[in-house]
């Protein structure tokens, strides 16, 4: 837990994003973000898809929160619900249903000094890889992990991949990514904006 003593907000009307004032960044190595809602200006990359079909998905949600459903029958379920709208879907679609969207203000200047200072930086995300892996390159992260589709040669659509970030365990993916760099625990900080985003902060951590 991280006293807001410690903390600043770079923008006085934006409590999403922060710079570690001080004291708190001695000894810190690498930060885990969450993406939707923490460097996206978005709520989810998953509805942002919805949205862009005219579809809801909110009784298998309910079901995925009470963990009855994988991500995997999850996921499977909502590309059934877009391919009844719209049976052949390539991936320009997928790409056309993140127009617009834009970094959370104040984001490329966390992460630029994050780095400055020498701290690695990585997106943790159970959204929509072609939206998290755009965001990972526009703020130049150092690691970032998604899920997603499978598509063919041509862009269409196949399916889903198999889930890389889960959504109720995403300190899975951040342990990986802290032996890979063999960065300890304590060392690391992870941010997120969720319920489920607690499960990024892995055991001797901090998360804000």
């Amino acid at each position: 837990k991280v006293s807001v003593q410690y903390i600043q907000p770079i923008a006085a009307q934006n409590l999403n994003t922060f710079v570690y004032a001080g004291q708190i960044m001695k000894g810190v190595k690498a930060v885990a973000f969450d993406c939707d809602g923490v460097l996206a200006a978005n709520d989810s990359s998953w509805q942002n898809i919805h949205d862009y079909f005219g579809t809801e998905n909110k009784e298998m949600l309910a079901k995925f929160i009470r963990k009855e459903v994988t991500e995997e029958e999850f996921v499977l379920d909502d590309i059934r619900l877009w391919r009844e709208v719209q049976p052949n879907i390539h991936r320009d679609d997928m790409m056309r249903c993140y127009s617009g969207i834009k970094l959370m203000p104040g984001a490329r200047e966390v992460v630029e000094e994050l780095q400055n200072r020498g701290i690695l930086v990585a997106i943790v995300s159970s959204g929509v890889d072609l939206l998290i892996g755009s965001i990972a390159n526009m703020l130049k992260v150092n690691d970032w992990a998604a899920n997603g589709f499978e598509w063919d040669e041509e862009g269409w659509l196949i399916g889903s991949k198999p889930t890389i970030v889960q959504s109720h365990d995403k300190g899975i993916t951040v342990g990986k990514f802290a032996r890979i760099n063999s960065i300890d625990p304590s060392n690391i900080v992870s941010v997120g904006d969720s319920g489920p985003d607690l499960s990024i902060r892995i055991t001797g951590s901090r998360f804000i």
